[in-house]
């Protein structure tokens, strides 16, 4: 190449991680010197708002759409997302064009040894309305409230004792070396796409995309677009509590997934092999009201 290869991130220190991991993963692939990639920080508009939860102020566009216009006017070459916090439908001028191996997929509670240690009417703090249902589900009792920011920020919070206990994703904690902190919960379907860090670049770019093409892990890329392709046929959004993951036996897919109430007073849950049949069977199955809030 006649220069380095730019990669755009979000500049919070899970996020410069992630970049930092794809960067390698590209010189060893290509045997590229250090300087041939250089890491690009950018300040998104959900980085900056950090007093409401997501769905109130432009959802998980707001991670997105500074990178994705960097990435179009051509200051970069690529863009690394954690894939949950990616719209579910893109611009049809970028593309999802590799992705790393996913790491755990699943959350940790920090502050409890488990969801059954937590007193009575405990507060727990957490802005995703995936975790808010399935801990309602589990703990009607407990007094969910937003807890938003990087994993530094919030766990500052719960150490000031804002709230007595939350959840962060396993894989984030990992990557910032946070290997000991928490307690992993073993019976919570994850969030769709959680774990996996995700290269994109725009569709009519062939040198870049053949570049990131070789460190494409495809067995994380087809777990993650089946998830997302669940997540599409569902109907949920940045409101809605959804879980999904799928995982490969052998050459078969299994995906597990669940809608829930906000109050996790109801929750329809499954396995199938094709997303769009299970999503179909969850909305069959949901009450009315649930359907509802799908958009169905």
């Amino acid at each position: 190449m006649d220069r380095p290869l730019r990669i755009g991130t979000r500049g919070s220190p899970l996020a410069l991680a992630q970049a930092r991991m794809v960067a390698t993963a590209l010189r060893d692939a290509h045997g590229w010197a250090e300087a041939m990639v250089d890491i690009v920080p950018i300040t998104t508009t959900g980085d900056r708002i950090q007093d409401r939860p997501l769905a109130e102020v432009g959802g998980k566009a707001l991670w997105t759409k500074e990178l994705d216009r960097c990435l179009v006017e051509g200051r970069t070459d690529l863009s690394v997302h954690s894939m949950k916090d990616v719209e579910t439908i893109r611009p049809a001028a970028l593309v999802i064009a590799a992705m790393l191996p996913r790491a755990d997929p699943r959350d940790r509670l920090i502050g409890a040894e488990s969801l059954a240690s937590l007193p009575a009417s405990a507060c727990v703090g957490t802005s995703s309305p995936r975790r808010r249902a399935q801990l309602l589900a589990r703990r009607p009792d407990l007094r969910i409230v937003t807890l938003r920011g990087n994993v530094q920020t919030r766990l500052a919070k719960l150490g000031a004792g804002e709230v007595d206990a939350t959840l962060l994703a396993a894989a984030g904690l990992d990557r910032i070396g946070l290997h000991e902190v928490g307690r992993l919960i073993e019976d919570m379907v994850p969030a769709p796409s959680q774990g996996a860090i995700g290269i994109e670049v725009l569709a009519d770019d062939a040198r870049v995309r053949s570049l990131v093409a070789a460190i494409d892990h495809q067995a994380t890329h087809a777990c993650v677009g089946a998830e997302r392709a669940f997540l599409a046929a569902i109907g949920g959004d940045c409101r809605s509590a959804v879980a999904a993951h799928a995982r490969l036996d052998g050459d078969r897919l299994r995906l597990t997934a669940e809608i829930l109430a906000p109050d996790g007073s109801e929750v329809q849950a499954g396995e199938g092999e094709t997303p769009a049949e299970l999503a179909r069977r969850l909305l069959t199955q949901a009450s009315p009201a649930l359907r509802a809030m799908f958009g169905h």
